[in-house]
């Protein structure tokens, strides 16, 4: 009889805990699981199918997608579409924020749109736990701020939107605008070590409010650099922004992303004066084999996969065709990890429709569920909860793939460890 009694007992907790899973939200470090570096920049989400085909080839899992959301964008259902096809893909999304564009360039980001874009974003159900933001892009850059060039005014809305995000939910993983490293002091451009100080100058713990470093790591000048140059303008321009920071004081190891890298190339033409594609082959396996190797670079992500108009067409891995270019099959060929990303994994039991005890002390049932999480369930699933410091198993059984938001049935058998 008290055995029984006891297990009634463990059974009501374990159903009163499955019936809402308590969720811990803070930022994970990328760098604690296994990850898969490779990514690709995208303009637009109907390029999802070929950067999956490179990024997560050649044993690779869960490799890196960078692409724009601009303001006037912010359509929940079409995001929403797209997060969940990258949740089908396994592709890690890293969203760049933008304003939208003016005569002169790119609007200034305005502080009074903070909240606008943080209901928005954190109205989407996310493909994994961390989300990944890059808050603009080069303002050290007339062009790319309002006309002016403000590192005053773009630290205030780097730390206000860090601050908002994080109070809507720490999952938010904040990345500030890669700068351009070969911009000279001049009416319309600032160098990147003058604007990184002006932003210390104006707020000294600035860079207490990111969680990652972005680089944009050209191989400069004019895009047709050696992949054996080191330092400010080359392909590891990360290591000399790094080094930067550190000389201003600022000690802490930031995991790196190179959101923007890249040689340009004369496409199919002898007529222009930027490399051939062979030579760019040579330049990415080397890149990927022996330079961008280090322990603490999350993701590298070459501008362009696909853009056939100028001014960027000189950077596309897709020809005009519909082929590609070499170097876009050599880096498919390059070996890759398979990443583990972390995954919000929680569920809403919406009916216990049969449950007993067998001889083992082993709980079988059939519950009603609900995918309320991140992770796509297999047909076969094993979760694990602890409950008093105690482990228990649950080995379920589904009819088919549940998706986040699907409800299905779950056949399970709940074993202590």
């Amino acid at each position: 009889m008290y055995k029984i009694f006891k297990i009634s007992i463990i059974f009501f907790v374990l159903c009163t805990f499955l019936l809402k899973v308590n969720i811990i939200y803070a930022i994970e470090d990328p760098l604690a699981v296994s990850n898969n570096r490779f990514g690709i920049h995208i303009f637009a989400e109907n390029d999802l199918l070929d950067a999956v085909r490179l990024v997560n080839s050649s044993g690779g899992d869960w490799g890196y997608v960078t692409f724009v959301i601009r303001e006037d964008e912010r359509d929940k259902s079409r995001w929403q579409r797209v997060f969940n096809n990258l949740r089908l893909l396994h592709l890690i999304p890293i969203i760049r924020i933008a304003s939208s564009q003016e005569e002169y360039g790119w609007k200034e980001l305005d502080v009074d749109d903070i909240e606008n874009w943080i209901s928005f974003l954190n109205s989407l159900n996310w493909v994994i736990k961390n989300r990944y933001l890059v808050i603009g892009n080069e303002p050290n850059h007339a062009s790319e701020w309002g006309g002016q060039i403000n590192p005053e005014k773009y630290t205030d809305y780097l730390i206000k939107f860090s601050i908002a995000s994080k109070s809507a939910s720490d999952d938010f993983f904040i990345l500030p605008a890669g700068l351009d490293s070969s911009a000279p002091n001049s009416d319309v451009t600032m160098r990147e070590e003058d604007f990184i100080k002006n932003m210390i100058n104006a707020h000294p713990n600035v860079f207490d409010y990111i969680d990652g470093w972005t680089s944009h790591s050209y191989p400069n000048p004019d895009f047709s650099g050696s992949a054996n140059d080191i330092g400010k303008g080359s392909i590891k321009t990360y290591q000399w922004e790094i080094s930067l920071l550190k000389s201003l004081g600022f000690e802490k190891d930031l995991p790196i992303f190179i959101t923007e890298t890249g040689w340009a190339h004369n496409g199919d033409s002898e007529n222009n004066h930027y490399q051939s594609t062979d030579e760019i082959s040579s330049n990415f396996i080397k890149a990927f084999n022996q330079i961008w190797t280090e322990k603490n670079i999350v993701a590298v992500t070459p501008f362009i996969l696909n853009y056939q108009a100028e001014p960027f067409n000189k950077f596309s891995w897709k020809k005009s065709d519909k082929e590609f270019y070499d170097f876009f099959y050599k880096v498919e060929n390059i070996s890759k990890n398979k990443g583990e990303p972390v995954q919000i994994n929680s569920w809403d039991i919406l009916a216990n429709l049969q449950t007993e005890v067998n001889s083992f002390g082993n709980i079988i049932g059939i519950s009603l569920v609900k995918n309320t999480g991140q992770r796509i369930w297999k047909k076969n699933e094993i979760f694990e909860i602890k409950i008093n410091e105690k482990k228990y198993k649950i080995n379920s059984i589904f009819f088919d793939y549940v998706e986040p938001k699907e409800t299905s049935l779950m056949f399970y058998i709940i074993t202590p460890e």
